[in-house]
This record gives C-alpha cells, sequence and structure tokens, in this order.
C-alpha cells in the first residue's frame, strides 16, 4: 500500500471565515478524517496558518509570506494510505475544503524512502 498526500489548495487566502464557519467546518474535516482512519488508512495531516511564514527563494533571498492576499494559497494536507491513486482521490472527493469555490485537493504519491513505489 502506498501512501498519498491530499494537498488543499485555497482560491482565495484572504476570505477568512466566521468563528461559527470555521467549528462547522472542522467538525466536518475531523468527520471526513475520521472516516479514513476508520479504514486504517490515515497516517497524519496538519493545517497551515498563514503566520510565521517565509519563503527562501534562490540564492538563499527570504521574504516574508505566503500571504493570503496571493491567487492560492496552501490550507494544509493530510497523507493517506491507499492502493492506488484512484483511491486517493475518493479520499480526496469527500474533503469539504471542496466546498469553498475554487479551492482544490492535488492528490500525489509520496516517495518512499527506498525510492521503490
Amino acid at each position: 500500500m502506498e501512501q498519498y498526500i491530499l494537498i488543499f489548495r485555497h482560491q482565495d487566502g484572504s476570505k477568512i471565515a466566521s468563528p461559527e464557519q470555521m467549528q462547522v467546518w472542522m467538525k466536518q474535516t475531523m468527520d471526513w478524517i475520521g472516516g479514513i482512519a476508520a479504514q486504517n488508512k490515515f497516517v497524519q495531516g496538519n493545517g497551515l496558518p498563514f503566520d510565521e511564514a517565509r519563503v527562501v527563494g534562490h540564492q538563499g533571498v527570504v521574504t516574508n509570506g505566503p500571504f493570503g492576499d496571493i491567487k492560492e494559497t496552501i490550507g494544509g494536507y493530510v497523507i493517506v494510505r491507499a492502493a492506488s491513486i484512484d483511491e486517493a482521490v475518493e479520499f480526496a472527493k469527500g474533503s469539504p475544503v471542496l466546498q469553498g469555490e475554487g479551492n482544490t485537493v492535488e492528490v500525489r504519491r509520496v516517495a518512499s524512502r527506498d525510492g521503490v513505489h
């Protein structure tokens, strides 16, 4: 069984949800992750807040950010175990992140430590 990362991309990071909306979204997310965990296929996951962030570029140039006013932001990730990318995509389709217009979930296989997949 392979591991796949589901990367949550938000189309407009400047839109901030109300505390009530955040509470509903967090419950939906915990329920979604719980469903994956019940199948013993959840590995790990985290949200990625925008504060205390830096971008390191070519030749070590460091800038503050990323910021919510850019076109697209990464809001977090989940790593799952799946028999195929198609199974991982099915997990991604259930993500509450997709309730936001323009939001996406990128699904990619995680390279194994020994280079074999």
